[in-house]
Formats: structure tokens, sequence, C-alpha cells
């Protein structure tokens, strides 16, 4: 049975948008600067959504794969070496990272701390879209 993989589709789609807005240096020029902060903020919230929703696609598939019980109670840098070892990510290391900007974001708005994982949220969609496709390539 395929994994059903519109949520991550759309949630990369999405996490993409706003990145391409937010990337527009004569859009946000012309924007106030709570209007700017606004749709950085709102790519911090698709980068968070969207991470959550991969590492649990990358267990779904694990579990469907592999074996049902291949990805319980593991820890997330383990999680990302098995999903490695079946080419659905290629750098263990960098999607750690990914966790970790993650774990940076909280409920407490600190400007350099969202400053940094916006950054982060750019090196992160690129390796959303591949796990994507790499789902898609493997998902019968």
């Amino acid at each position: 049975m395929p994994l059903e993989l519109d949520s991550l589709k759309k949630a990369v789609a999405a996490l993409n948008g706003v990145l391409a807005k937010s990337n527009d240096a004569e859009l946000m020029r012309g924007l106030d600067e709570i209007t700017r902060n606004a749709i950085k903020s709102g790519a911090i919230q698709h980068f968070e959504f969207t991470y959550e929703l991969c590492w649990k696609f990358i267990k779904r598939w694990l579990e469907m794969n592999i074996s049902p019980t291949e990805a319980d109670g593991v820890t997330r840098r383990e999680l990302f070496r098995l999903a490695a070892e079946n080419r659905l990510i290629v750098d263990v290391d960098q999607w750690m990272r990914h966790h970790d900007a993650r774990n940076r974001t909280s409920h407490t708005y600190d400007p350099a701390v969202a400053e940094s994982v916006y950054l982060a949220a750019h090196d992160f969609a690129r390796d959303a879209q591949r796990l994507l496709e790499a789902l898609e390539a493997r998902n019968d």
C-alpha cells in the first residue's frame, strides 16, 4: 500500500512559495517592516510544519517498506541514518542541522533565532523536495 503523499506535496509547495516571495528583493523592499516580518514568520512556520511531516513520512516509509518496528523508539539521528541507508536522504548531518533549526523555534520570539531559522529553511526546502522525490520514486 503506497503512502498518500498529498500533504507532503502541499507542504513542500507552500514552503517553496513563501520562500520565493521572501526572496523577491523588489517585493520585500516595497513592504513595511511588519509585513516583511510576517512573511518571514510564515516561512518559519511552513518550515516547522514541513519538517515535522518529513520525518514522519520517513518513519512511515520505513515501517511500510522495511519493518513495522524498524523506526520504533529510535533517535532522530538513527531515523535519518536509516533513511540514508534506504536512499531517501543523502546527508544525515544536514538533516540533523534541520532538526536543530526546528528545535530552535519556540513560542518566545527572538529576532536573531528567527533569522537563523529563516535562513536554514532555505537549505531545508531543497532537502524536503529531494525527500519528496525519493518517496514518490519508491512509493509502491
